[in-house]
C-alpha cells in the first residue's frame, strides 16, 4: 500500500465518521424524543441517564475520529513533503 493510498483511505475515512457523527447529533438534537422512545423500549433510562450516554458516546466517538483518523493522515501528509 502507498503512502497516497494510504492518506486517501484515511481522508474518506475522517469524511465519512464526521457524517455520522452529524447525523447522530442531528437526530439527537432534532429528534430526542423519538430516539429516547425507542430506547426505552429495550433498556430502562431515565431521560437523564440517555443524554448523558449519547454525549458521552459523540465525545468518545468524535476523539476516535481524531486520533485514529485525523491525526495519522495529518502525519502521513506531514511526512511525505
Amino acid at each position: 500500500m502507498t503512502t497516497s493510498l494510504m492518506k486517501d483511505v484515511l481522508l474518506w475515512c475522517v469524511v465519512l465518521n464526521y457524517a455520522v457523527l452529524l447525523i447522530w447529533s442531528g437526530v439527537f438534537i432534532f429528534a430526542r424524543g423519538w430516539m429516547y422512545r425507542v430506547h426505552t423500549r429495550w433498556f430502562k433510562l431515565s431521560a437523564e441517564t440517555f443524554d448523558a450516554a449519547n454525549y458521552l458516546g459523540l465525545a468518545v466517538y468524535k476523539i476516535g475520529i481524531l486520533l485514529f483518523n485525523l491525526m495519522p493522515w495529518i502525519a502521513l501528509c506531514l511526512a511525505s513533503k
